[in-house]
């Protein structure tokens, strides 16, 4: 959002000759010691405080700071609304930012009612009423954030240190570090303290600067009781460096100084605080000391001049951060010594959409933290720094499955790594309680692993049952070390966030509530930090479904992406790469709105007998639908088109008897049916059983010195055993089992159309691209459009007037004697010889260069695309083509659905056509789209295809045109075993009738 605006304006600064950090940049480039994501925010970060002042977003964003240059005398709106905005700086730069980010309530309320809205209310709540400058730079784990700090804190004192009176640059610093992190206190602090200036900062100023620092952390549990000035010793050692410190750095964990006792209410982006000052309950008074500890903390802290607040890991929705976000609006920022706020997050996305009201019934939502001035995604930190991935998804497996497959696993691959620093490769197992790693997982690990107890490490914070010795918090801290020996690490409510241990090199989430589910993004992907550099290292995260299912949820909201997309991550080695370019601002390209379905489930009674007998031969028959087909795949879950696949077949369970299971069954229908009920019916109920179980030889009879198996009737020696085979869902063949003897209940599918909104290109997701013959247009043509774009040249030129100018031209050069001089006609035309890509670029390509390559094509889709520009009915007919093909940059993909046999809708998947051929009407919204389906012969036959095919030719374009009353969309399939006049042919043909 903001961010990709930032970026665009920083460029520009440092392209122009106002720029005063260019010398600096180089040093830092030059000194290669820094990653490059971490000299882009640094980029941005002097953009912000020098170019934009240090002022706070809102502020910025009225000035125009953010706004487009587009032109209002070009836009189709009214009269009165084009003169307000031409006098309202406000208003004009919330109506560009309406139109950029294709916010189209808020830009129609603006045009209908430009003098009724209050315009800076709304800007300000769109920055949650900051009143000081507030920063989130947004960077995955592992990215090197608190080096990030320690950069900023340096470049702000060099800048103070040259001029002390600027206001936009720090004196001294507050890093604090948030609620539930108080082990990465320390090292944070050493991080900073060992970090060298010289890095960013030439000598002698690096060294004068760093000889300058002071560092304090605020971290003493006990109250002084022999001070006049303060009790608080954190406190104390605030007010000892007053009135005027210079280089001063405070470390103090969150709850220091934001207590239980401050209460927020949050209406909308409206923050409200209570520090409950007066408050006399019993309860309060109970905690009165702590709260006035606290309260004698934040006292000093805002007496501090010119501080900065660095805050890692902060995410903007959760208490802990709004009570620090209230804290620092209603106490530090009204202070007038705050210069400002910076936060760090790898997660810059909201769990729910936020609305800001324009009106009381209109409202826009933003998803992403809207004060995000940087943003760099996980999976390109994976493609250039982080250890690649893979990420296995245990379906059909239990706890110990998961945990026995992902160690086997690990030790297939890691168990004899050692890196350069002399760390061993370690696996963190996560468990959901302390009595679940001390009873179960501890257990599994050495008796069922053999693993080597010396080998594992426990870590919890302990109970009243179970406690661990002194020395276990040592050996974690001590992991990251080439003396630890522990490979097996088994945690409980810890390493979630903020552990910093290059070393892990996988993670096991084996059940649901191993990790809270809110940071399971964090939790599983902790293993991903690189160890060392230029070196193409992987890591290894097994999950259980739930897990998986969370993880690509919050990959989904959090970074748009997801476990196909990491598992496919590949380190980028290449340095020749090609840097992409959104056009949706320039072509004023608009959302598609269009209908998708939703299916509801209803049920009711159909039998009127129990039909017991058919019904359990049916189950019999059915058997394999209970059967869980358990795979180990490196592949997403919802896609094994990609990655190894293994099959399991069967798993031997607990020990299997008949009687004893008819007993169960029995048992678990609260006897509503009896043993001697289900005894009627053995013969049908012992076919299932014969199908469920596995059946193994006794080892008894097979050789000698083996103990004799007894049957469990005690009747001697039986010849094999027999036990239930976990691949299947006892619980639901039991279940169905029960279900035999009562009333038949159906579900019927019922499906309603609900109406979607999509864009074209998710901008965020636009990142640069190695080069490959799969590119369209090439660089020179790439280039030349974008060119064209700031000049506004026209793509056809009067060819006759061109000729009578350079006839001139001849003659006036013959006539000085310089006619040997004079070049071709060619060459002095050349510049006007567009290719076709040029020529057709105010009619497609919405962001520069597409990528025909990124879905496995052979060429087909740009042989179709090259072919559809050429088309002199595509001309004629002023339609416009866009490459939609590549599913990671566009949100425009249909939900498909087939009917069962028993006639209801089952979801099929998603589809995302290759091309969508659009007309606009007359306000320039998109009227009729013909989306273009290219498909090699190889793949045409897909099943999985045929059924999307299905539902995309029939539903989705009759629910439209029910919807739309007309023919709002339109579908055709073309095939690479086709010849290309042919697929031409049908392709202008489909033109011309559907765009008639």
């Amino acid at each position: 959002m903001f961010h990709q605006i930032i970026q665009n304006k920083k460029n520009q600064w440092l392209q122009s000759k106002e720029c005063t950090i260019i010398d600096l940049i180089k040093y830092i480039k030059q000194k290669a010691q820094l990653r490059d994501t971490q000299i882009e925010a640094i980029e941005t970060y002097l953009f912000l405080k020098i170019k934009g002042e240090n002022k706070p977003l809102w502020e910025l964003f009225s000035e125009g700071f953010f706004a487009s240059e587009i032109s209002l005398e070009k836009l189709n709106i009214n009269q009165i609304a084009r003169d307000f905005l031409k006098q309202n700086k406000q208003a004009f730069a919330l109506y560009d930012f309406a139109k950029q980010q294709k916010y189209s309530q808020l830009e129609n309320e603006i045009i209908n009612n430009p003098d009724k809205i209050n315009y800076e209310n709304i800007i300000k709540s769109i920055f949650y009423n900051v009143t000081y400058a507030d920063y989130l730079m947004s960077l995955p784990m592992g990215a090197g954030k608190t080096y990030l700090m320690a950069t900023f804190i340096y470049l702000d004192l060099y800048f103070a240190d040259n001029e002390p009176q600027n206001k936009n640059f720090a004196h001294n610093f507050l890093v604090l570090i948030p609620y539930g992190l108080k082990n990465s206190i320390i090292p944070s602090l050493k991080t900073i303290q060992n970090f060298d200036p010289s890095w960013v900062l030439p000598e002698p100023a690096a060294s004068k600067l760093k000889q300058l620092l002071k560092f304090d952390v605020l971290d003493e549990q006990k109250s002084a009781k022999k001070s006049n000035k303060a009790r608080n010793p954190n406190a104390q050692k605030v007010n000892n460096c007053l009135p005027n410190p210079f280089g001063q750095i405070f470390v103090v964990n969150a709850e220091k100084v934001a207590t239980e006792r401050i209460d927020v209410i949050k209406v909308g982006n409206n923050i409200k605080i209570d520090f409950h000052e007066n408050n006399n309950s019993t309860e309060s008074k109970n905690n009165d000391q702590n709260y006035k500890s606290a309260n004698e903390l934040r006292k000093f802290i805002g007496k501090i001049p010119h501080l900065s607040i660095l805050i890692d890991e902060v995410h903007h929705a959760t208490d802990s951060d709004l009570k620090l976000r209230g804290l620092l609006n209603e106490k530090w920022g009204k202070t007038g010594n705050l210069v400002g706020v910076l936060g760090f997050s790898g997660t810059p996305y909201l769990e729910k959409a936020e609305p800001v009201f324009i009106s009381e019934n209109v409202a826009f939502k933003f998803t992403q933290i809207t004060n995000t001035v940087y943003y760099y995604p996980l999976v390109t930190a994976i493609k250039q720094f982080l250890k690649t991935p893979t990420i296995k998804t245990g379906q059909g497996l239990d706890r110990f499955q998961i945990i026995k497959n992902g160690i086997e696993d690990f030790n297939n691959l890691y168990k004899t790594k050692t890196y350069n620093n002399g760390t061993i490769a370690k696996i963190a197992i996560y468990c959901s309680t302390i009595e679940i790693l001390e009873n179960e997982i501890y257990p599994f690990l050495t008796t069922e692993l053999q693993i080597n107890p010396n080998e594992i490490l426990k870590y919890h914070g302990g109970n009243k049952t179970y406690s661990l010795p002194k020395e276990n918090e040592l050996a974690f801290r001590s992991l990251d070390l080439a003396i630890s020996p522990k490979r097996y690490i088994l945690l409980v409510q810890v390493g979630k966030e903020g552990w910093d241990c290059p070393s892990l090199t996988g993670v096991i989430l084996s059940q649901k509530g191993d990790s809270p589910q809110n940071m399971l993004l964090q939790t599983s992907c902790r293993c991903l930090r690189q160890v060392d550099k230029n070196s193409n290292e992987t890591a290894l995260i097994w999950l259980n479904k739930d897990n998986a299912d969370m993880l690509n949820k919050q990959l989904k909201q959090e970074q748009n992406s997801s476990i196909d997309e990491l598992n496919n991550a590949k380190r980028n080695t290449q340095t020749d790469t090609i840097m992409r370019h959104s056009r949706m601002e320039y072509l004023e390209i608009p959302s598609i709105d269009f209908y998708q379905m939703k299916v509801n489930y209803q049920t009711f009674e159909q039998e009127e007998t129990a039909n017991t007998k058919e019904k359990l031969k049916q189950i019999s028959q059915d058997i394999e639908d209970f059967k869980t087909n358990a795979v180990i795949t490196t592949s997403g879950i919802n896609n094994l088109d990609t990655g190894n696949i293994e099959i399991v077949k069967e798993i031997e369970g607990q020990f299997a008897s008949f009687a004893q299971w008819i007993f169960q069954i029995s048992r678990e229908s609260f006897n509503f049916i009896s043993q001697k009920e289900l005894e009627n019916y053995a013969t049908e109920i012992k076919e299932i059983f014969d199908k469920i179980t596995v059946t193994t030889p006794n080892p008894s009879l097979q050789g000698e010195g083996q103990t004799p198996l007894l049957s469990k009737e005690g009747l001697g020696v039986v010849d094999e055993s027999i036990f239930f085979n976990d691949l299947y869902d006892l619980h639901r063949i039991n279940t169905k089992i029960r279900l035999a003897f009562s009333i038949k209940k159906e579900i019927k599918t019922a499906n309603e159309i609900i109406p979607q909104t999509a864009q074209l290109l998710l901008v965020d997701k636009l990142k640069n691209i190695e080069k490959n013959k799969n590119l369209l247009p090439n660089e020179i043509d790439t280039n030349k459009i974008l060119e064209l774009d700031k000049t506004n040249e026209p793509l056809v030129v009067d060819m006759q007037q061109m000729e009578k100018d350079y006839q001139k031209m001849v003659q006036a050069m013959t006539e000085q004697g310089f006619g040997a001089m004079i070049p071709p006609f060619e060459v002095v035309n050349a510049k006007n010889n567009h290719s076709f890509a040029v020529k057709a670029k105010n009619n497609t390509f919405h962001y520069l260069p597409y990528d025909f390559g990124a879905s496995g094509s052979s060429g087909f889709e740009m042989q179709i695309f090259e072919k559809v520009l050429q088309l002199t009915d595509f001309q004629e007919k002023n339609l416009e083509i866009y490459y939609n093909g590549d599913n990671h940059l566009t949100q425009f993909k249909i939900n498909c659905f087939a009917k069962n046999n028993a006639n209801h809708w089952n979801k099929v998947g998603e589809y995302t056509t290759d091309f969508l051929i659009i007309k606009r009407n007359e306000k320039q919204t998109m009227h009729q789209i013909l989306m273009i389906e290219t498909k090699g012969a190889a793949f045409a036959n897909s099943p999985e295809f045929l059924k999307r095919k299905q539902f995309v030719e029939t539903e989705f374009l009759r629910q439209n045109k029910e919807k739309f009353n007309y023919d709002r969309f339109e579908f055709l399939y073309l095939e690479d075993s086709q010849d290309i006049t042919t697929n031409i042919t049908k392709l202008s043909e489909k033109i011309n009738q559907f765009f008639e």
